[in-house]
């Protein structure tokens, strides 16, 4: 696959926001990575989408080639903002917007300040934690034990030890690379807010077309999470992918990319028959 992004920055809620694009012939989709993920770790989802979308892919506040620094707001409210704002700067047209883990909560987040804004949202894997509810199965001390080991240098020893699903050779070494761009400080933030800030509320509260693409492990949500989720949405479309952990993107893209596909092909036909 050719790298065809084409990287840029613009401004957009007060701050400097990068973005890769991927130029395609179909409508808009903005990717929202997760917590310590840069654009350029969905740089490979991008190339295949962009065959039949124009793909962004955002690097959020603190993360890759955007804004950071303790003058900023971590939280998943000004990072609901930055999304809305780029949408804007960018001129881009109701996109359907894939937030994956923290990006999905910050996708929901934005969909709730800007109504109508965006075409329709995909969650992937989105932490179902939240006031009086289970804890995010990723504990911090792991995700903060990556990042240190990066902005020592040694993010490629630590992932060879950590036990996970391994990531194909390129990307891991991607990943490596970019994962010293990301501020620690968004890090603790985004712990907090997954616990204090309450997914379901923002679920309830959105309107446009609603699917989400879940892993089969990891635990992130549970089908106890989906029941209560279709109680709030009796429209949500669920996805699940058995024997697939919570960075489907990366450990098995080969299941991931159906999946997807199918899920913006349902929301791409539920857009045109709205517009007819």
């Amino acid at each position: 696959m050719n790298d065809r992004s084409k990287g840029a920055h613009l401004r957009a809620n007060g701050i400097r926001q990068h973005y890769l694009h991927l130029a395609g012939p179909g409508p808009s989709v903005l990717i929202v990575p997760g917590i310590v993920s840069p654009a350029i770790l969905w740089r490979h989802v991008g190339e295949w989408l962009s065959e039949d979308y124009d793909c962004y892919i955002l690097d959020v506040r603190g993360r890759g080639l955007s804004e950071a620094g303790p003058h900023l707001d971590y939280g998943v409210g000004a990072c609901a903002q930055d999304v809305t704002s780029f949408v804007e700067a960018a001129a881009l047209h109701a996109p359907i917007v894939v937030g994956h883990s923290m990006g999905a909560r910050i996708a929901l987040r934005a969909a709730t300040l800007a109504p109508g804004l965006f075409g329709a949202l995909v969650l992937v894997d989105p932490p179902t934690s939240g006031p009086g509810r289970r804890a995010y199965p990723v504990p911090k001390a792991r995700t903060l034990g990556l990042l240190q080991a990066a902005h020592r240098g040694e993010a490629l020893e630590f992932m060879q030890r950590s036990g996970a699903a391994p990531w194909p050779d390129v990307l891991q070494g991607l990943r490596a690379e970019w994962l010293c761009t990301c501020d620690e400080r968004a890090v603790h933030v985004t712990y907090d807010d997954f616990h204090g800030e309450d997914i379901y509320a923002d679920i309830a509260r959105t309107q446009e077309p609603l699917a989400l693409l879940c892993a089969g492990t990891g635990g992130v949500v549970s089908d106890a999470d989906i029941a209560e989720l279709r109680q709030l949405r009796d429209d949500l479309y669920v996805t699940r992918l058995p024997g697939v952990g919570h960075q489907m993107q990366a450990e098995d893209f080969a299941a991931f990319k159906p999946a997807l596909g199918d899920i913006l092909a349902r929301h791409r036909q539920t857009l045109a028959r709205n517009r007819d």
